[in-house]
């Protein structure tokens, strides 16, 4: 498995050339897995669920329509997004079992920093619950699945400027907010997370990730 690191935003459109181009390579025998982690400037996407009243105000960001499930998120600066191709003929073809290997990936890694990430039914993505009983969003999912191989993946906020939230509604859902590691008082860089994601990345798929590859 290859694991990709950018150091710079990308744009993304790149981002989702690069992706398709490296799901056709990966069934077509080859490329291997990979995984990518990345950051983007400040934008919306909308999933294949997206409803035009989530979308509050974009104001200065542009909106991307993906392929991907869901609904609207936001990626931006400080937020770390891993993209995940892989395979799922050597997974059991089995896509359920590998969105709760996302969130439990995503979980795992929170753990490394102290912090409890927790599942919602009915609400996708990983949740932060507060002694008040709030409950904030951390990490969202989205995943597209083409002949077998995946493509997008999770991301997850480190320290994002929570505002940008605003111009949506963050996956549809409403009565919930956002909050990042740093909101947290946790005090991380990227560095610290990629770590964090690589080692679980390992414990949670049982798939070994290849030295650091920048791209």
């Amino acid at each position: 498995m290859e694991w990709f690191v950018s150091k710079q935003r990308v744009a993304y459109e790149a981002a989702s050339d690069f992706m398709q181009q490296r799901a056709a390579d990966i069934r077509a025998g080859s490329a291997p897995d990979a995984v990518w982690l990345l950051e983007h400037p400040p934008l919306y996407t909308a999933g294949t669920s997206a409803s035009e009243a989530d979308l509050l105000d974009a104001g200065p960001f542009p909106v991307y329509q993906t392929g991907r499930g869901g609904q609207y998120t936001y990626h931006g600066p400080g937020q770390r997004i891993a993209y995940v191709m892989v395979d799922l003929k050597n997974r059991n073809s089995d896509v359920r079992a590998y969105v709760r290997d996302l969130e439990a990936w995503i979980i795992a890694a929170l753990a490394r920093f102290g912090v409890t990430g927790e599942r919602r039914e009915g609400r996708v993505g990983i949740w932060v619950a507060h002694d008040d009983g709030r409950e904030d969003k951390i990490a969202a999912i989205g995943v597209r699945v083409r002949r077998w191989v995946t493509f997008h993946g999770i991301s997850i906020n480190v320290a994002p400027d929570l505002s940008h939230y605003q111009g949506i509604v963050p996956c549809g859902i409403s009565g919930h907010g956002v909050t990042s590691l740093a909101e947290l008082g946790i005090e991380a860089s990227m560095a610290d997370m990629d770590v964090a994601l690589k080692e679980t990345f390992a414990e949670v798929f049982a798939m070994t990730p290849g030295a650091d590859i920048e791209l």
